[in-house]
């Protein structure tokens, strides 16, 4: 019987490495409800897609979210909570547009980890959002990054000049 992760290969998305570095990448589909009245993608949706890009970045490094919350990762029970997001909204997306959700590493902490995401539509940058997000106890307590999620991230650390 073939699992969920053979049948769609991409589902989640991918690790690309190029001579920009290493960035996951997802696509999304806008549907109409992504979208307000007037048919342009409302401003929470690319919030949405920034997390589903994160998650699915997560799974591939290996660090399964549900596997972190129910504490079947070896460690205390945990999860990822976002600190803090800057958005800047570039130009509007509309109803069936496929997007893509870039996401890069930019700062590990201790407890912390500060991710840029860059959603495109056919190459065009549309939203920028930073996003610091710490892990917690499922007691709100921060608790530092184990060796092996660490490491995962900084396998993925962007470089230190930008070149856009």
């Amino acid at each position: 019987m073939s699992t969920t992760t053979t049948a769609w290969p991409d589902l989640s998305g991918r690790i690309i490495r190029d001579e920009t570095g290493q960035r996951h990448v997802r696509p999304v589909r806008v549907y109409f409800e992504d979208t307000d009245a007037g048919g342009v993608v409302y401003h929470a949706s690319y919030v949405r897609f920034c997390e589903r890009g994160r998650t699915d970045f997560l799974r591939l490094l290996g660090t399964d979210a549900r596997g972190m919350i129910d504490g079947s990762d070896s460690r205390e029970p945990a999860a990822f909570v976002v600190r803090r997001m800057v958005c800047d909204f570039v130009r509007p997306a509309r109803m069936d547009d496929l997007l893509e959700v870039e996401t890069r590493v930019k700062e590990i902490g201790g407890a912390s980890v500060t991710l840029l995401q860059i959603i495109t539509l056919q190459g065009r940058r549309i939203f920028e959002a930073e996003v610091t997000v710490v892990l917690v106890s499922l007691s709100g307590k921060p608790l530092r990054l184990s060796g092996a999620v660490r490491g995962a991230f900084e396998g993925h650390l962007a470089e230190t000049s930008s070149g856009a």
